[in-house]
C-alpha cells in the first residue's frame, strides 16, 4: 500500500512528553523534521473539551497520540473530539495511537448486570471516525476483536528482554521470570523464552477486586533473581505481596517489569518500602513526579517502537516485524550504549 501523504502527529494532553519523544524519534528515522500539529486542546469553564487545529490537515495521514489513562474519561473524550475535528477537517486517514488503553480491564462480564465497557469504548472510537488503532500490551488480547477496524497491538516484552539482557548481563543464568497470576502465564512465558530463563507462577485467590486472600508460589525460586512480569501496576498491592512471598520462598532478589504504570493511591510508597529491588515501567502513561523520584522505580522509553510503528503504518509495511529482536535492537542502541 503506498503512503497517503506525509505522516502528521497530533496529541491530546494525556502524555505530551511521549508525543514529543515520538516526533523526535520519527525525525531521526526519516531524516526530515516531524513536529506535532499546532492545535489547541483545552477546556471551557464547565470542563467541556474544545479542540481547534491551527494548520491545514486536508488529505493528511493523521496519528493522534493519546493514552486513555487517569483521568480516563477526560482523556478518552479528548481523543474522540480530536478525531471528530480531524474528520471534519478532511483528513485522509485517522489512526489513534493509544499507548495505554483504558477500560481494558472491563473486557467481559464477571457477574450478572455488569457492563463490557471495553467494547463500548471500542464502538465510540470507531464511530468518532478513527480508522486504525495502535496500542501496547492490551490487558486482554480479545479486545482487538471488539473493533471493526484494524488494531495493531505492540508488545513490551521485546523491550523488556533488551533491558534485562543489559541490566543482568553478568548473572543472566540466575534470572527466573515470574507470572503474578495464572492469567498472565502466556505473557511471562513469552519473556522467559526471549531471555532463555525458567518460569514460576504466583497463584493468587481474590475475595474481591483489589484484595488478595491467599498466594502460593508454583516453582522453585530459591537463590534466583526473580523478575515479575505483568501488564498493569495500579495500587501495587498484589505486586508487593508477591515480591514478599518470593523472598520468603528463598529468592535472592526480586525485580518487576510492568508495561503500564498506573501507580494510583499508595502505589509509589508501597513499592519504595517493599522487598523489590527495582520496578521497571514504560512511559505509556506519563510518570508522575513521585514515580520519577522513587529510588527503586525506573522508566524505559516506548518512543522508539511507537515511532517506527507509525512509520510502518504510514508506509504500508509490517508492524509485526517490531516483535523481532533483530528489528527492535537497532531502535534502542542509543539507549543502551
Amino acid at each position: 500500500m503506498p503512503a497517503i501523504n506525509e505522516p502528521k502527529l497530533i496529541s491530546g494532553n494525556a502524555n505530551l512528553t511521549l508525543a514529543n519523544a515520538v516526533a523526535r524519534r520519527m525525525t531521526i528515522h526519516r531524516g526530515a523534521p516531524v513536529k506535532l500539529v499546532d492545535a489547541r486542546v483545552e477546556r471551557f469553564n464547565d470542563q467541556e473539551i474544545f479542540v481547534e487545529i491551527h494548520e491545514n490537515v486536508r488529505g493528511e495521514d493523521m496519528f493522534i497520540i493519546q493514552p486513555t489513562s487517569n483521568p480516563a474519561n477526560d482523556n478518552l473524550m479528548e481523543l474522540l473530539i480530536i478525531s471528530d475535528t480531524l474528520r471534519r477537517s478532511s483528513a485522509a486517514r485517522i489512526t489513534a495511537v493509544i499507548p495505554y488503553f483504558g477500560y481494558a480491564r472491563q473486557d467481559r462480564r464477571t457477574k450478572a448486570r455488569t457492563p463490557i465497557s471495553a467494547k463500548l469504548v471500542a464502538n465510540m472510537i470507531t464511530q468518532a471516525g478513527i480508522e486504525r488503532v495502535l496500542t501496547m500490551d492490551l490487558h486482554a488480547a480479545q479486545i482487538q476483536g471488539f473493533f471493526d477496524i484494524p488494531v495493531d497491538n505492540l508488545y513490551a516484552s521485546p523491550i523488556f528482554a533488551l533491558d534485562i539482557r543489559h541490566a543482568f548481563r553478568d548473572c543472566l543464568d540466575e534470572v527466573m521470570v515470574v507470572s503474578p497470576d495464572v492469567g498472565g502465564v502466556a505473557r511471562a512465558r513469552e519473556l522467559a523464552k526471549r531471555i532463555n530463563a525458567p518460569l514460576a507462577i504466583v497463584d493468587k485467590r481474590r475475595e474481591k477486586p483489589g484484595e488478595v486472600a491467599e498466594m502460593t508460589v508454583i516453582g522453585d525460586v530459591k537463590d534466583k533473581r526473580c523478575i515479575i512480569i505483568d501488564d498493569i501496576c495500579d495500587t501495587a498491592g498484589t505486586l508487593v505481596k508477591a515480591a514478599s512471598l518470593l523472598m520468603d520462598n528463598g529468592a535472592r532478589e526480586v525485580h518487576a517489569y510492568i508495561t503500564h504504570g498506573v501507580m494510583s493511591g499508595p502505589a509509589v510508597e508501597r513499592v519504595t518500602n517493599s522487598a523489590m529491588k527495582s520496578l521497571v515501567i514504560t512511559d505509556t502513561i506519563e510518570p508522575t513526579a513521585a514515580v520519577r523520584s522513587a529510588p527503586n522505580i525506573r522508566v524505559v522509553p516506548t518512543a522508539p517502537i511507537f515511532a517506527q510503528a507509525i512509520l510502518n503504518i504510514w508506509g504500508g509495511t509490517s508492524v509485526s516485524s517490531l516483535f523481532d529482536d533483530a528489528t527492535l535492537e537497532p531502535l534502542y542502541e542509543s539507549h543502551y550504549s
